[in-house]
């Protein structure tokens, strides 16, 4: 078991008419409750919202959902993902959507003013612990989340033999009865974790939709007092933070993501005045506020998908994808930004397909960062050309022209390195990125067996726009 793993609690697959036509238990409870049925139209409103957006556009989507279940409001993050080939009754080739939804939560659903104080304890309990983790129904641990260092032995022993029931990873004071206990004996007992000094306290909280037979739990560990700064590790144990920290993409980004997305999204509907009526003035203020959130959403995309890629042994899936489809889904997800600056996107392709081998979404990934910056930095009124062709030494290549202010030989020697941003002057305003598109973006090609390079024109001939070349190995006929 990978620690950094997503904290999937339900899962289930849609075909292309959005029918939920394979859940688990908890999914299909869910889709059963919102009036729907495994093998009929997905029942639950926002989550049907999303699973039709993936699918039209070929998107992953991560973002916060809730439904209500009877009188109780369930609610989780969900990750949805593009699926090809999904089988039919029998019948493939058809597309549809993976759902996965990690901390599923549920309680009753209340009105704000009648809250309930256990439920404000709980939600402090959350904020406040150092280590998280996902339990089964046997309190066996099926993912741990972690950003302590005097955490690291713990994680490591769970790495080493998976799979265990939590409390024998971790010492539980006063407690010497046969593991386990009923999870209400063990809610709030004293523990000690391998490989610190501090004393912690347990939280077990129940999953599902019964705290009887909880269908799983969340495991709260926090610390009774602050890691202080002589004592940050037992030295007894000999454990260092690992050569490669996953500190955003495991421990940052699932925190910030839920509070940004509410940010986002309340400004844009004080933006939109859909909560009265807003002077001119404050209403730019809010989608300035909007705007902001976005780019720090983006930001932690960035900084998730550079631990990604400098991961060791990071490898990307071999697949036989079609470059020239790849190249027209990512015009199009950006036809909307493009025709807001009266910018027209070509994609220029022979009538044939074109196969590489590679992983879709990260070709599209790399295709979806090159168009963008395209029309970024072109001025209004002007085109992006999009072109791809086979090469006689077993590779294809995709190609994105602008018409922008081009780049020279010295920004071309340092426009794919880490937090660059030099680049170019962008006339869409858009020059507050993280500086990590292009690095990111270059590793993911050299990851597939192909690269990303910048073409310059002959010395003799006037700078002007600038050419992306994508190449990828050639897929067998």
């Amino acid at each position: 078991m990978n620690r950094h793993q997503s904290l999937v609690a339900a899962k289930g697959t849609t075909d292309d008419h959005d029918r939920l036509i394979s859940a688990d238990e908890l999914l299909a409870d869910l889709q059963e409750a919102c009036g729907g049925k495994v093998s009929g139209t997905l029942a639950v409103p926002e989550l049907l919202d999303l699973v039709r957006q993936c699918r039209e556009q070929g998107l992953r989507i991560a973002r916060p959902f809730s439904a209500l279940y009877g009188e109780d409001l369930v609610s989780g993050f969900v990750r949805i993902h593009p699926l090809e080939n999904v089988a039919v009754d029998g019948a493939e080739g058809g597309s549809g959507c993976e759902i996965l939804i990690e901390n599923w939560l549920s309680a009753p659903h209340l009105e704000e003013g009648g809250r309930g104080a256990t439920q404000w304890l709980d939600d402090a309990d959350r904020a406040t612990a150092e280590i998280t983790a996902h339990l089964d129904a046997n309190q066996a641990i099926r993912a741990l989340t972690s950003h302590s260092p005097d955490a690291i032995a713990l994680a490591h022993a769970i790495d080493d033999e998976p799979g265990k029931i939590w409390s024998d990873y971790i010492a539980l004071d006063g407690i010497a009865h046969e593991q386990p206990l009923h999870w209400r004996l063990l809610d709030g007992a004293t523990a000690r974790v391998p490989g610190s000094v501090r004393q912690w306290r347990v939280r077990l909280l129940p999953i599902g939709f019964s705290s009887d037979a909880p269908h799983g739990f969340e495991l709260l560990l926090i610390a009774k007092e602050p890691l202080g700064e002589t004592a940050k590790v037992d030295k007894a144990s000999h454990i260092a933070l690992p050569e490669h920290s996953r500190l955003i993409g495991s421990a940052l980004t699932p925190v910030l993501r839920q509070p940004i997305a509410r940010i986002v999204a309340n400004a844009e509907t004080i933006h939109a005045r859909l909560a009265g009526p807003l002077r001119d003035e404050y209403s730019e203020y809010a989608a300035n506020i909007a705007a902001a959130g976005q780019h720090l959403s983006g930001m932690l995309d960035d900084l998730a998908d550079l631990e990604v890629v400098e991961a060791p042994g990071f490898k990307t899936a071999k697949d036989r994808v079609d470059v020239r489809d790849i190249a027209k889904r990512a015009a199009g997800i950006l036809g909307v930004r493009a025709s807001a600056r009266e910018i027209s996107v070509s994609v220029e392709a022979a009538a044939e397909p074109l196969f590489a081998i590679a992983e879709f979404r990260r070709v599209l990934q790399i295709l979806i960062n090159l168009i963008g910056n395209a029309i970024a930095y072109s001025p209004e009124g002007s085109s992006v050309t999009v072109t791809s062709w086979a090469n006689s030494n077993d590779t294809v290549s995709l190609s994105v022209i602008d018409q922008g202010p081009g780049v020279t030989q010295e920004q071309s020697t340092k426009i794919f390195e880490k937090f660059e941003r030099l680049g170019r002057d962008s006339d869409g305003g858009n020059d507050t990125g993280s500086g990590l598109g292009l690095y990111i973006s270059r590793k993911l090609a050299l990851a597939m067996g192909g690269d990303l390079e910048v073409i310059q024109p002959p010395v003799d001939e006037d700078l002007v726009g600038a050419e992306f070349k994508l190449t990828l190995p050639k897929a067998d006929p």
